[in-house]
Protein backbone atom coordinates (compact mmCIF):
# COMPACT_ATOMS: atom_id res chain seq x y z
CA UNK A 1 0.00 0.00 0.00
CA UNK A 2 1.40 3.26 -0.67
CA UNK A 3 1.18 6.00 1.95
CA UNK A 4 1.93 9.77 2.09
CA UNK A 5 4.04 10.81 5.33
CA UNK A 6 2.92 14.56 5.71
CA UNK A 7 5.97 16.28 7.40
CA UNK A 8 4.47 19.17 10.01
CA UNK A 9 6.77 21.40 11.62
CA UNK A 10 7.01 25.15 12.58
CA UNK A 11 8.49 26.87 9.60
CA UNK A 12 10.51 29.02 12.17
CA UNK A 13 11.96 26.31 14.36
CA UNK A 14 15.35 25.36 12.73
CA UNK A 15 18.11 27.34 11.70
CA UNK A 16 19.67 27.17 8.69
CA UNK A 17 22.38 24.66 9.71
CA UNK A 18 19.47 22.54 11.56
CA UNK A 19 17.95 22.47 7.83
CA UNK A 20 20.72 21.55 6.15
CA UNK A 21 21.39 18.91 8.76
CA UNK A 22 17.60 18.11 8.15
CA UNK A 23 18.15 17.69 4.56
CA UNK A 24 21.15 15.25 4.93
CA UNK A 25 19.21 13.09 6.94
CA UNK A 26 16.45 12.78 4.82
CA UNK A 27 18.84 11.90 1.55
CA UNK A 28 20.00 9.31 3.89
CA UNK A 29 16.95 7.98 5.02
CA UNK A 30 15.46 7.89 1.47
CA UNK A 31 18.40 6.00 -0.31
CA UNK A 32 18.12 3.30 2.39
CA UNK A 33 14.39 3.26 1.76
CA UNK A 34 15.03 3.31 -2.13
CA UNK A 35 16.99 0.04 -1.47
CA UNK A 36 14.55 -1.62 0.29
CA UNK A 37 11.72 -1.20 -2.46
CA UNK A 38 9.89 1.08 -0.68
CA UNK A 39 10.94 4.82 -1.53
CA UNK A 40 8.54 6.56 -4.29
CA UNK A 41 9.54 10.25 -3.77
CA UNK A 42 10.23 13.31 -1.28
CA UNK A 43 10.63 16.74 -1.37
CA UNK A 44 10.74 19.14 1.21
CA UNK A 45 8.54 23.05 0.19
CA UNK A 46 9.14 26.38 0.26
CA UNK A 47 7.91 28.22 3.25
CA UNK A 48 4.04 28.91 3.18
CA UNK A 49 4.85 33.26 2.32
CA UNK A 50 5.19 31.06 -1.01
CA UNK A 51 1.91 28.79 -0.89
CA UNK A 52 -0.84 30.14 -3.12
CA UNK A 53 -4.68 28.50 -2.60
CA UNK A 54 -6.91 28.18 -4.79
CA UNK A 55 -10.87 27.36 -3.90
CA UNK A 56 -13.93 27.02 -6.35
CA UNK A 57 -17.67 28.13 -4.60
CA UNK A 58 -20.50 28.26 -6.43
CA UNK A 59 -18.51 28.36 -9.86
CA UNK A 60 -16.44 31.04 -8.91
CA UNK A 61 -12.36 30.70 -8.53
CA UNK A 62 -10.61 31.99 -5.39
CA UNK A 63 -7.39 32.86 -5.36
CA UNK A 64 -5.55 33.85 -2.51
CA UNK A 65 -1.45 34.41 -0.81
CA UNK A 66 -0.69 31.87 1.77
CA UNK A 67 -1.58 28.22 3.18
CA UNK A 68 -5.11 26.82 3.98
CA UNK A 69 -5.10 27.59 7.44
CA UNK A 70 -3.70 29.87 10.01
CA UNK A 71 -1.48 26.82 12.24
CA UNK A 72 1.75 26.71 14.11
CA UNK A 73 3.10 23.84 12.68
CA UNK A 74 2.90 23.79 8.50
CA UNK A 75 3.23 21.12 6.02
CA UNK A 76 6.95 21.33 5.29
CA UNK A 77 7.65 18.04 3.33
CA UNK A 78 6.51 14.81 2.46
CA UNK A 79 7.72 11.12 1.49
CA UNK A 80 5.59 9.35 -0.30
CA UNK A 81 6.48 5.43 0.13
CA UNK A 82 5.05 2.17 -0.79
CA UNK A 83 5.08 -0.87 2.23
CA UNK A 84 3.06 -3.44 3.37
CA UNK A 85 1.25 -2.57 6.25
CA UNK A 86 1.13 0.49 8.18
CA UNK A 87 3.30 -0.96 10.95
CA UNK A 88 5.88 -0.22 8.07
CA UNK A 89 4.63 3.11 6.97
CA UNK A 90 4.85 4.01 10.89
CA UNK A 91 8.23 2.67 11.02
CA UNK A 92 9.60 5.01 8.07
CA UNK A 93 7.64 8.30 9.56
CA UNK A 94 9.51 7.94 13.36
CA UNK A 95 13.18 8.00 11.23
CA UNK A 96 12.32 10.98 9.32
CA UNK A 97 14.04 13.91 10.62
CA UNK A 98 11.45 16.47 11.85
CA UNK A 99 9.66 13.86 13.30
CA UNK A 100 12.05 15.35 16.39
CA UNK A 101 10.67 18.84 16.03
CA UNK A 102 7.40 18.12 14.37
CA UNK A 103 4.62 15.58 13.69
CA UNK A 104 4.45 13.25 10.73
CA UNK A 105 1.05 12.49 9.74
CA UNK A 106 0.67 9.36 7.90
CA UNK A 107 -1.74 8.95 5.26
CA UNK A 108 -2.93 6.11 3.27
CA UNK A 109 -3.24 6.39 -0.27
CA UNK A 110 -5.84 5.79 -2.68
CA UNK A 111 -5.44 4.57 -6.27
CA UNK A 112 -7.72 5.59 -8.64
CA UNK A 113 -7.37 3.22 -11.94
CA UNK A 114 -6.82 5.04 -15.02
CA UNK A 115 -4.87 8.17 -13.29
CA UNK A 116 -1.37 8.75 -15.26
CA UNK A 117 1.67 6.61 -13.76
CA UNK A 118 4.65 9.17 -12.49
Amino acid sequence: MKYLLLIYLDEKALSESERQTCYEESQQLAQEIHSRGQYLGANPLYPTAMATSVRVREGRRSVTDGPFAETREQLGGYFLIETENLDEAIAVAERIPMARKGTVEVRPVIDIPGLPIG
